[in-house]
């Protein structure tokens, strides 16, 4: 039987990575290494790990996320990130991935994207936007990937 799905993430700093997934799950590590940390989580069963590496900025991952039952949960999701300092893209009514959906995106120090997302429909289109352009669904054009963590956090 499953009893979490694991999910490891290369970072370049794990200091900055710590400040902003304490806030981000909201929750403090299980474990923190000098070149890991790890946070297990029930809600939803996840292990979550971040390890030191060396890494390409554009790697071949598009983003994580994690599925709500309700506009109200994204809400409040996204009020509590808020409340943390983290800088939050919201996306209400927007149709990507062929469903219409209301979310909210971060990003992590190192460029990872994260979207609270609620389906509320599915959709004829992969996109709202300009079907040619797939940068417009699954990771949030309204954003540009950080370069730094203080741009994660409000001024």
């Amino acid at each position: 039987m499953i009893k979490r799905m694991h999910v490891a993430v290369n970072c370049t700093d794990i200091e900055k990575s710590l400040t902003f997934y304490r806030s981000f799950f909201g929750v403090e590590p299980t474990k923190v290494k000098d070149n890991y940390a790890k946070f297990e989580l029930d809600e939803p069963a996840l292990h979550f790990s971040l390890n030191v590496r060396s890494f390409e900025k554009k790697g071949v991952l598009n983003h994580l996320g994690f599925q709500v039952n309700n506009t109200e949960e994204v809400l409040a999701m996204g009020e509590r990130l808020r409340q943390s300092g983290l800088l939050l893209i919201d996306e209400m009514n927007t149709t990507c991935c062929y469903a219409v959906q209301d979310k909210v995106w971060v990003y992590d120090p190192d460029g990872n994207a994260w979207e609270i997302f609620h389906t509320k429909e599915d959709s004829e289109f992969e996109s709202a936007g300009d079907p040619r352009d797939l940068s417009l669904c699954c990771a949030s054009p309204a954003a540009p990937m950080p370069v730094e963590f203080t741009s994660f956090r409000k001024k």
